[in-house]
């Protein structure tokens, strides 16, 4: 089978499960982003995937051949770390062409490949500049060419864009993206940036506590979010309470919200809905009634936080759709039953 397999992997360090029977196919040529908060298993697995971390159990398949016991050096891939780990002391070029020179490949193959992947980060005629001369994005993309000189099947990356600056990391979201759109190759990055997945994922993977809590396109992440903590951890949601009353109606903070229902058998569950669906409308038009407590203008868009109740319910709007409303004043809110999500607590 072409691509990457992961089957009921485990890694335990004594009594602590850091990576819990995790299974997951990675079809070939599929951008992958383990997202999770820190202690999560995703750096774990990572390593275990590159065979810098040896599994407690379970099997790793890569294009159908199992490498679980492979050493690194065996399992044609390229790997991208936190730090980058380039030579100071070592040109570009030879930055570059390190991976080919200890393997004996002829000199001429090592400029000519040295050549091409300067060519393809955008840093033609570099080979001679020494390392320190570069600045922060240059020295990102040395460590990935240097990653992709042997022509990897499978190519892994461990926060590779955390120590940049804003600007630059969101050119290098792009940038990378696109180098592994154009080399079709089979990439997993591992993240703690929401955003940095959701730009650059074909498939996100959320996990908590060693286990996978949710794999699925960066879109369904974000709209059908699995449970409670991938619909907060992934954005910004409202997460709200929801429960049937004596009459069998869905009921959020106390008020009934038409054609909203709970799942059969449910009683009380938690519901979650993107700031982005939330309307402000008048108090007698909203289906929730609450006070504005704070409204915040960042250019782009417009963020009115309510509060209903002692719950506070985040509507965000563009500077055209802004609602007319300030601090102090009483207003409606609405929760479109097709943006909400129920989800079990």
């Amino acid at each position: 089978m072409s691509g990457l397999a992961i089957n009921d992997i485990t890694k335990n360090f004594g009594d602590f499960a850091a990576v819990d029977n995790v299974n997951l196919s990675v079809p070939h040529g599929t951008f992958v982003c383990l997202l999770g908060p820190s202690g999560c298993g995703k750096t774990t697995l990572l390593r275990m995937i590159a065979g810098l971390e040896e599994p407690t159990g379970g099997a790793i398949i890569l294009d159908g051949e199992n490498i679980t016991s492979l050493p690194t050096h065996k399992r044609n891939l390229g790997m991208v770390f936190q730090s980058l780990a380039l030579f100071p002391h070592l040109s570009v070029g030879d930055n570059i062409a390190y991976a080919l020179r200890i393997r004996g490949r002829a000199k001429e193959e090592q400029r000519k490949r040295v050549e091409e992947l300067l060519a393809l980060i955008h840093l033609p005629g570099f080979a001679d500049r020494p390392v320190a001369k570069l600045s922060g994005g240059q020295r990102q993309r040395v460590a990935i060419a240097r990653a992709l000189a042997l022509s990897p099947k499978l190519f892994l990356l461990d926060e590779p864009l955390s120590a940049l600056d804003a600007k630059l990391r969101e050119d290098m979201q792009v940038e990378l993206r696109q180098l592994q759109q154009r080399l079709g190759i089979t990439t997993i990055v591992v993240t703690h940036d929401q955003r940095e997945a959701m730009t650059m994922a074909d498939l996100v993977v959320v996990m908590g506590k060693g286990k996978i809590l949710q794999a699925a396109p960066p879109i369904e992440i974000y709209r059908k979010p699995a449970d409670a903590f991938v619909a907060d951890f992934i954005g910004i949601t409202n997460l709200l309470p929801i429960e049937a009353d004596s009459a069998g109606r869905a009921t959020v903070l106390g008020t009934a919200v038409p054609g909203l229902a709970l799942p059969a058998g449910m009683n009380k569950a938690s519901l979650s809905i993107r700031p982005e669906d939330v309307s402000i409308t008048a108090p007698r038009d909203g289906a929730l009634t609450g006070t504005v407590s704070f409204v915040r203008d960042l250019g782009g868009t417009i963020e009115t936080f309510v509060d209903v109740g002692g719950t506070t319910i985040i509507a965000v709007a563009t500077p055209r759709e802004r609602p007319n409303v300030s601090v102090g004043q009483s207003v409606g809110v609405v929760l479109p039953p097709e943006s909400c999500v129920v989800l079990k607590q």
